[in-house]
């Protein structure tokens, strides 16, 4: 009885994170080409935004490493010989936890992305939701602030003051200060752009 429940939920856990490396794959690809479309526009034009597809680039493949670290180390846990039953189920259910958050990371920046946004980079942690988004040289508007704040509410139940909009500033260099924290409309707590 034990083992059968064990499998199914270790079956669920794999399925759901098969799920999310599938969405991810997809993402990733989606992107790539769109990156291909820019390499063929003028240099000039393509220069100022490949700092900003950098930067994001960059921002996914650091979250999809700290995931695949913390999840190849939830795994050695539970598969343990001397692992106990409650060590193993924690284990399943911070694998689960990891692998629905990242099929809802997929889904805001996809949302995010059919929203107009040229990119985004969603992470979602247990204290609320990080989404960075490419900004204009004079900084988002409410409206965009708002859209984006919209969106990931909808999608994560989780209120205005749980979310933290950054921004990805146009064509400044790495050793610039690029990413600056916006002021929610709905959430005063935030902290507002620094200009």
């Amino acid at each position: 009885m034990k083992n059968a429940k064990r499998n199914i939920i270790v079956a669920t856990v794999l399925l759901f994170v098969c799920a999310a490396v599938y969405l991810n794959w997809s993402y990733n690809n989606r992107r790539d080409d769109a990156d291909d479309v820019l390499k063929e526009q003028p240099q000039q034009t393509a220069s100022a935004g490949s700092t900003e597809s950098d930067y994001f680039a960059r921002a996914r493949l650091t979250r999809q490493t700290s995931r695949d670290e913390a999840l190849s180390l939830l795994e050695t846990a539970a598969a343990g010989e001397g692992a106990s039953q409650e060590t193993i189920d924690s284990a399943m259910d911070a694998i689960a936890a990891m692998a629905a958050a990242s099929m809802q990371e997929t889904q805001i920046e996809n949302l995010l992305l059919a929203r107009d946004f040229a990119d985004c980079v969603v992470y979602i942690a247990s204290d609320g939701v990080t989404v960075a988004v490419p900004a204009p040289v004079e900084g988002l508007s409410s409206a965009l602030v708002a859209q984006v704040t919209e969106t990931v509410c909808a999608e994560t139940g989780l209120s205005a003051e749980d979310i933290r909009v950054i921004e990805v500033k146009p064509g400044a260099s790495d050793t610039e200060e690029t990413i600056k924290p916006s002021a929610s409309p709905a959430a005063p707590s935030a902290s507002p752009a620094a200009e």
